[in-house]
């Protein structure tokens, strides 16, 4: 059975969806009100913050995945430059720095307009994305902060296709 298979008899709030995925998933999450929901999902590199929320105002349900970045000044424009790159190979959300946060951020918005309704299948994608994007450019963000490589030479490792197995 689908994960929309679950849900067809009835019209389910968006964040009732998040929340059956994250208990379904088991990853701890809480849910903050009505229309928001926080949960922590683990990676490969580190446990990603992502935060869902619905508005109903404009019809969105926005997503917001974090994880902790604190480059040194003399770093930041060298990350500026591999957001850019990074950005330019997303075709679905946008990484983003929050300097005052300490934040890599990495945020979508899946518009509903016209009451459409949400799939458990489009948010478990949106979900997956993020992690997954944040999985892999989060080796390229370390080394041009941390490892003082070019933006080019870090976002090497992020295209590069693993072949074989370990």
């Amino acid at each position: 059975m689908s994960l929309s298979e679950q849900f067809l008899t009835e019209e389910i709030h968006p964040i009732d969806i998040v929340e059956h995925l994250a208990a379904h998933n088991e990853w701890d999450f809480d849910r903050i009100g009505d229309d928001q929901i926080a949960m922590a999902v683990e990676g490969q590199w580190r446990t990603y913050a992502i935060t869902l929320d619905w508005s109903g105002y404009d019809e969105t349900l926005r997503m917001v995945c974090t994880f902790d970045m604190d480059p040194p000044s003399d770093r930041q424009p060298a990350l500026y430059e591999a957001l850019n790159a990074v950005n330019d190979q997303c075709w679905a959300g946008a990484f983003t720095f929050w300097g005052e946060q300490k934040l890599m951020v990495y945020r979508y918005g899946l518009v509903l307009a016209g009451g459409q309704d949400a799939s458990p299948e489009q948010i478990d994608t949106m979900i997956s994305a993020a992690v997954l994007s944040a999985e892999r450019y989060y080796p390229a963000f370390q080394l041009v902060v941390w490892g003082g490589r070019t933006p080019r030479d870090a976002m090497q490792v992020a295209i590069a296709e693993a072949y074989g197995r370990a």
